[in-house]
């Protein structure tokens, strides 16, 4: 079968240990696709809007922790993957993404569905390979069995990402009446041992010693996914050197209990004295992204005398600028090996920002039990509601702002994902569906009126599952504007920066078989939401409509109160 090595793509993705596959309808794709609805051991599934399916693929990438598979048809349907694959990229995501291509003689010739896609992605992309368009010849197939297996080594070995390969195709594309799909069993595959990324004794004795200079110890956590064996090893350390943990939600460690978890309330001190004390000596961090404005600001102001930051390979941000030391290592392996005792300084040190963090924690409390009814106040309200173990995706814009300003207790046991590799609005829906095809529990969206609508099309598919639950923000506009300096001030706000709408999820909700909820006030809120999250309630929507100027307003209610409090 001339098409064999096309076929045989399925069945090494399959031994190499790939589970999802999510495919966009299309002619030129029709051999990958028939490969792998047919392949026995892969579950496929299909999306016809080629932004929304990559944005599902990374949801299902995020919670399993494997490659998910794309595929898509020639032509402009490639570059709607390009969201995505950007985000996958800054995020570390394992994707693998497979573009059908016209064959190169085609390309620039005014044919159908052609576009130039080799390196399509430009450098968001961890590699891109071209297959070969010509597969009779022997060492074409080695060359394409071969393709397949760096591709998906490379998408895992960290830090992890989407990788590219072009396909050529000629017709004919589908196989004749009769014809049978076989799938090579003994296809040649590649397999990379992985690296654990550990301290060998001579650079833990040094960074042992080294790690005794310092009384201040302030560790901050950046976006990572929910590690058990992580946490035990920040427990240890934190312990033993009196180090303080700081971490935005994201950063999935508010499972520990002596976590500082208010530091956007915390830095908000109008008082330079009080900051200053929180000053650290060293600052080690690791995982990506940082959410909080108010700690970058602090740590940029405040800088530390040294700086050393956790990451086994890859490029190094210098996100506060203080950066004097890249560890190659694992965050857990360091962390338990430089589990070391300190003196008294440290447990100074570790009730400054306690003393702090317990004033903030109970200013939230009282403040948000005593509010009007506003974004804040409902957020709040959900974020109690949530159930255990559960999962929670937050939207970007104010969606993930709230969540971070509130946080979430240690006991509530909730994995949080965020699309915070580019931040945008465009996928958070989509992500949201991906991870709930491939987890079995309760996985909330937390989302905003335009985040939601600009992605509705996630839900446009055959696959809702019954645990996905939307809880949208509605302030008919982009109510973030109205919060920040600058646009707040134009004359332009409500037009060029908000651009308000009328619309609201009730249609949606009807159009994709989803149960439907509205409230407009905290009373209607509570009474909603234990329902709304019950096991057995099925997909559903929660819209909460608010006012953006009556938002605006609670919050600047809000933020002049914490100053008070922490003055």
């Amino acid at each position: 079968m001339v098409l064999q090595p096309v076929v045989n793509i399925a069945e090494i993705c399959a031994q190499k240990g790939v589970e999802n596959v999510v495919l966009s309808p299309g002619s030129r794709c029709a051999p990958l696709t028939i490969a792998f609805a047919r392949h026995p051991k892969l579950i496929v599934r299909t999306v016809s809007d080629e932004r929304a399916a990559a944005f599902i693929g990374l949801g299902m990438a995020l919670t399993t922790g494997k490659p998910t598979v794309l595929i898509c048809t020639s032509g402009t349907a490639a570059l709607n993957y390009a969201p995505a694959v950007a985000e996958a990229y800054f995020q570390q995501v394992p994707l693998l993404i497979l573009t059908a291509d016209r064959p190169p003689e085609w390309i620039d010739q005014l044919d159908g569905q052609t576009i130039r896609q080799e390196q399509v992605y430009g450098r968001h992309i961890k590699n891109s390979f071209s297959f070969p368009v010509d597969l009779l010849h022997p060492d074409a197939v080695w060359k394409s069995e071969r393709l397949i297996s760096e591709a998906l080594n490379e998408a895992v070995a960290f830090p992890a990402g989407p990788v590219h390969i072009n396909i050529p195709l000629r017709e004919p594309f589908y196989p004749a009446p009769g014809e049978e799909i076989r799938f090579d069993a003994q296809v040649k595959v590649i397999e990379e041992e992985t690296n654990t990324f550990e301290l060998n004794r001579q650079q833990a004795e040094t960074l042992q010693q080294e790690l005794q200079k310092y009384s201040r110890i302030l560790v901050v956590a950046g976006q990572d996914n929910y590690k058990p064996e992580l946490l035990e090893s920040i427990k240890a350390f934190s312990g033993a050197s009196g180090a303080v943990v700081v971490g935005d939600l994201i950063a999935n460690v508010h499972e520990l209990p002596e976590v500082i978890r208010y530091q956007d309330a915390i830095l908000a001190c109008p008082d330079e004295e009080k900051l200053r004390v929180l000053q650290p000596d060293l600052l080690i961090t690791f995982g990506k992204s940082i959410i909080s404005k108010s700690l970058k600001l602090f740590l940029r102001k405040y800088k530390p005398a040294a700086h050393w930051h956790l990451q086994p390979a890859g490029q190094v941000a210098d996100t506060f600028q203080a950066l004097t030391r890249i560890v190659r290592c694992a965050p857990a392996a360091f962390f338990e090996a430089m589990a070391v005792r300190k003196g008294s300084e440290a447990s100074n040190y570790t009730s400054a920002w306690s003393n702090i963090a317990e004033r903030a924690a109970g200013f939230l409390k009282t403040y948000t039990a005593e509010a009007d009814y506003s974004e804040l106040t409902a957020v709040e309200r959900v974020l109690q509601y949530l159930p255990q173990q559960s999962n929670l995706h937050l939207a970007n814009s104010m969606a993930v702002r709230y969540a971070n300003i509130l946080g979430l207790a240690p006991e509530q046991q909730i994995e949080v994902y965020a699309n915070r590799g580019t931040s945008g609005i465009d996928g958070s829906t989509s992500t949201t569906v991906g991870c709930a095809l491939t987890s079995s529990a309760i996985t909330t969206l937390l989302t905003g009126d335009l985040a939601f609508f600009y992605d509705r099309n996630g839900l446009w598919h055959n696959y809702l599952p019954a645990n996905l639950r939307i809880v949208l923000l509605n302030n008919h506009a982009g109510g973030i504007f109205r919060l920040i300096d600058g646009p707040k001030q134009q004359p332009e706000l409500e037009e060029f920066f908000e651009t308000r709408q009328n619309l609201n999820a009730e249609n949606t909700a009807r159009d994709f078989g989803m149960n439907y909820t509205s409230c407009n006030s905290l009373t209607e809120l509570e009474q909603a939401l234990p329902a709304f999250f019950a096991a057995e309630a099925g997909t559903g929507i929660l819209e909460i409509f608010t006012d953006s100027k009556a938002n605006a307003t609670e919050f600047a209610k809000y933020k002049q109160a914490l100053l008070r409090a922490l003055s």
